[in-house]
């Protein structure tokens, strides 16, 4: 059977049993792109090999979701609580996790490059293989996993980025325009 976009999202939210058995059905990409989860309550559904890219699950309660092998690009997980989450070899690539709690969930081979991890709690969580946590971006109140859980290269500790950097003179600097 084939389903639209719109029609997809009513399944996920409204029955994710039918949802789950309709994907295993599935040989192609499931396009869930752009669709705006926001504060939904999402259970067991099985997102692997979506397309899921500048969708919103912004302050969202997602439990055992399997985003497995998902385009994450530019999701958004602002303010989400997610547990027990499956984003192993996803591609997170801009995604937002500002404000967010994800616990015990799982980035192996996931890449992280240009994520965002500002004041996100991530106890629990195994990043301890993902890819590009180096080039993450993390602010002072993010809390990361215990050191087990993390990349052997990589250093937690927040230091301001290159574009905060300031001249202290600039601060007390009067302009003249």
């Amino acid at each position: 059977m084939e389903y639209s976009k719109e029609e997809l999202f009513d399944l996920i939210i409204n029955s994710p049993e039918k949802f789950n058995e309709w994907k295993k059905t599935q040989t192609e990409e499931v396009d869930l792109s752009e669709l705006d989860f926001s504060s939904q309550t999402l259970e067991n559904v099985d997102l692997e090999n979506a397309d899921l890219n500048g969708s919103s699950f912004a302050d969202c309660h997602l439990t055992e979701i399997n985003f497995k092998n998902t385009d994450s690009t530019s999701v958004d997980f602002t303010r989400a609580v997610l547990v027990e989450c499956d984003f192993s070899d996803s591609l997170l690539t801009g995604a937002d996790f500002s404000y967010a709690s994800a616990n015990y969930c799982n980035f192996s081979e996931a890449d992280v490059a240009g994520l965002v991890f500002q004041e996100t709690n991530l106890e629990n969580s195994d990043l301890s293989s993902s890819i590009n946590l180096n080039a993450c971006r993390f602010d002072e109140d993010t809390v990361w996993p215990d050191q087990d859980l993390l990349p052997e290269d990589f250093d937690g500790k927040y230091s301001d980025d290159l574009s905060s950097l300031k001249d202290n003179d600039d601060e007390n600097q009067v302009e003249d325009y």
